[in-house]
């Protein structure tokens, strides 16, 4: 069978434990694919697997940084690769799964990433940006990555677009065509979590966020708080962490934050599918009303037998 199985779907569609099945039943050990779950510390928030639903599986790439560090696709990728080369040089089954689709085709394509250097020149440019604006930074990129400029949404990537040109004279649209030409990494089987009635996904998230608060999230960010975390660190930045940093901080209350964080992982759910949907290889198993989890378990099954023959 194919050794390598890639789990993709919006947040709360039961990845987690599709995962833990397959690798039940193919040998397999799980390689998250979760921005959120690399960081130490934020459990409730990010969703981060139990080790009663892990159930025995080995997990790999949780709790892998620091709260304070800014982890990036590069920093995944150079670590989950060797996880995946390892497993299955073991003769062993690597599953995939998580819903940063970023990581995960990044993961798969593999190819290099443009340098991450340490002039300062990063410095130079966040402090522009604060003096000047985004609108201003963005119009620096239009001038020489115009590609670029036109799909950047955020002052993060277009500084870093704007240092990747500086550093080395390559545009990362330049950079990205080049290594788009580069064979793949891997050729594994796809597989996607999706619902034929977005309702119940909407359903599953509100549900989330509740549980999410009775196990005890404000708690867990008033301690990383506490602690000396940066509230304006990548990871606080994330959603179900800064909505809830803005009611410590007095400026809604919980209930208000929890609607937000509702409603904020409605529309990131809605994004991951749009991202997943451009990946034509994906297999996707769209849970029908009523359908139970062991139902989609069997069809995945199916899936993977089909694949095989």
């Amino acid at each position: 069978m194919n050794n390598i199985i890639c789990i993709a779907g919006p947040t709360a569609s039961g990845k987690t434990a599709l995962a833990v099945e397959l690798a039940k039943e193919y040998n397999g050990e799980v390689v998250s694919c979760d921005s959120m779950y690399v960081y130490k510390r934020m459990n409730i928030g990010t969703a981060k697997p139990t080790i009663e639903e892990m159930d025995g599986i080995v997990h790999h790439m949780i709790d892998v940084a620091e709260p304070w560090e800014d982890f990036s696709v590069s920093k995944y990728c150079d670590m989950a690769a060797p996880i995946v080369d390892d497993i299955v040089a073991r003769g062993k089954t690597a599953i995939i799964a998580g819903g940063t689709g970023l990581y995960m085709d990044n993961l798969i394509r593999g190819g290099d990433f443009a340098a991450f250097p340490a002039t300062g020149i990063r410095q130079q440019l966040e402090e522009k940006a604060a003096n000047v604006g985004f609108e201003a930074m963005l119009e620096e990129l239009r001038s020489v990555d115009p590609d670029s400029a036109a799909r950047l949404k955020d002052q993060r990537r277009v500084i870093r677009a704007l240092e990747v040109y500086y550093e080395t004279g390559e545009t990362i649209t330049a950079h990205n065509l080049r290594t788009q030409a580069i064979p793949p990494r891997y050729s594994p089987l796809w597989l996607g979590l999706d619902f034929s009635d977005r309702a119940e996904l909407y359903r599953r998230i509100d549900l989330r966020v509740g549980i999410m608060l009775h196990q005890g999230l404000v708690e867990e960010i008033r301690d990383l708080l506490k602690s000396g975390i940066p509230e304006k660190c990548t990871a606080l930045q994330a959603i179900g962490y800064k909505e809830f940093v803005a009611a410590l901080k007095g400026q809604c209350t919980i209930e208000e934050a929890a609607d937000e964080v509702r409603k904020a992982s409605r529309h990131y759910a809605k994004r991951q599918l749009t991202w997943f949907r451009r990946n034509k290889q994906i297999h996707w198993l769209t849970r029908q009303t009523g359908e139970s989890a062991g139902e989609i378990i069997n069809r995945a099954r199916q899936v993977v037998t089909d694949f095989d023959n």
